[in-house]
């Protein structure tokens, strides 16, 4: 028997009362649905005085909801993402071109070079 008794079995809790605190159990399924609310909207948030939804998978100010600065901001962002995308597309085709140009320079470097040897190497023969 250890001196100071065994420190590492704790005492056994008693099982808690299974009784709700809430009064929710004892309404009805209708008087439930109005108190619970299971059909809700969107995610609102006050922040700043400014209040926010989420609408569309995006947080948009309930003053612009209606339309407004919202619809533009969307619509040039929007813009914008496809001119970048175009911008990107002309970046690559301008690589592409300067690919074949350096190609073709090179080329038309040593069929030169390839002339002149054929010139020098007739020159000798007469």
């Amino acid at each position: 028997m250890p001196l100071f008794g065994n420190v590492f079995s704790p005492k056994k809790t008693p099982p808690r009362k299974s009784a709700s605190l809430s009064s929710l159990h004892t309404l009805d399924r209708v008087a439930r649905e109005v108190e619970l609310g299971l059909e809700h909207g969107a995610p609102a948030m006050n922040i700043g005085g400014q209040s926010l939804k989420f609408d569309n998978g995006q947080w948009v100010s309930e003053s612009a909801r209606d339309g407004g600065p919202h619809k533009e901001v969307h619509r040039l962002r929007k813009r914008n993402q496809q001119l970048e995308e175009e911008n990107n597309l002309l970046r690559l085709k301008i690589d592409i071109l300067l690919d074949m140009l350096s190609e073709t320079t090179a080329e038309s470097h040593l069929m030169e070079k390839e002339l002149e040897e054929l010139k020098t190497h007739n020159r000798r023969r007469k």
